[in-house]
């Protein structure tokens, strides 16, 4: 696999991305909201990967794909879900501690720990502008969370970032499941995986709910399945070195729901520590885009 787009439409692939990044804000939305109305975190990972899975394998059939879910790895399969659903409790843990802004511009701390992992796992060289946008990132999440000041609440950001560390040991997984794997298989047996592994709690944590909250947890499951397939198909049409910067208008959304539905404006610190974070994951992504432009250059030549 060597990244290219076999049907390259840009503005496309940005639009779609867009509604990735508002159905995955609008799902973190709706995960707040249901943890507020008591539905457990055990409950909401086993309903977000059930449903999902219901949504995701019907569009595969209704479309004719379901065809490319087969596989021949599903060790690696399963530990990526594995790691996934560990990923996800950290993940919407956060966004049941902290607000959704706040939990939004953390959780964009996953590409410094993939520059981090690079070194540790495959012994990448990284030069200057990636560790800059280490240290940029850093300094971003400490004026966001105000660590000792009492403004953030300490567990939330460690269970954040512990999310984006497992968001970035995932993509390493994704990138390896790639090389064999259709789209729609990665994103298939995430989820049919997953589920029987989340359902293991609940026993311990399920409880009856009102039928509104039941709506509430179905259209976050909805949203979560949705923006997969938004995600997927967006790579369909552009780069994900190219389309991964509109990621960062989820965060737009977090703060618009944030601030209407639970009524949190944004914190002073969100205001100065955000743009850090974003500029430093910009700075990872063009970088990283560089490299692989200047990889494909030598090998065309060589």
């Amino acid at each position: 696999m060597d990244g290219s787009v076999a049907n390259p439409q840009p503005i496309k692939a940005i639009a779609i991305r867009l509604l990735a990044a508002f159905a995955l804000s609008t799902m973190s939305m709706l995960i707040k909201y249901a943890g507020e109305r008591g539905v457990h975190l055990a409950e909401l990972l086993f309903w977000r990967q059930a449903i999902a899975s219901v949504v995701i394998a019907g569009f595969l059939i209704a479309i004719g794909r379901i065809a490319t879910v087969k596989t021949q790895r599903f060790g690696a399969h399963f530990r990526r879900a594995f790691v996934g659903l560990v990923s996800m409790c950290f993940l919407y843990g956060t966004v049941l501690i902290l607000p959704l802004a706040e939990a939004t511009a953390i959780n964009f701390t996953a590409p410094f720990f993939a520059v981090m992992l690079s070194v540790i796992l495959f012994k990448q060289t990284v030069g200057l502008y990636r560790w800059s946008a280490v240290a940029m990132g850093f300094v971003g999440v400490l004026i966001v969370t105000q660590p000792g000041g009492g403004a953030i609440n300490p567990l939330g950001v460690a269970t954040g970032l512990m999310g984006a560390f497992f968001v970035a040991l995932i993509s390493y997984q994704v990138q390896d499941l790639n090389k064999t794997e259709s789209p729609w298989s990665i994103v298939f047996w995430f989820g049919v995986l997953s589920a029987p592994m989340a359902a293991l709690a609940l026993p311990f944590f399920a409880a009856a709910h009102d039928p509104m909250t039941w709506l509430i947890i179905g259209l976050m499951a909805l949203s979560g399945g949705i923006a997969q397939l938004l995600l997927t198909a967006s790579l369909r049409f552009g780069s994900a070195a190219t389309i991964i910067i509109i990621d960062y208008t989820s965060l737009l959304w977090a703060v618009g729901y944030g601030w209407s539905v639970f009524d949190k404006p944004p914190s002073a610190g969100l205001w100065l520590g955000a743009p850090l974070i974003l500029g430093a994951g910009l700075l990872i992504t063009w970088r990283e885009a560089v490299l692989v432009r200047d990889k494909r250059a030598a090998k065309a030549q060589s």
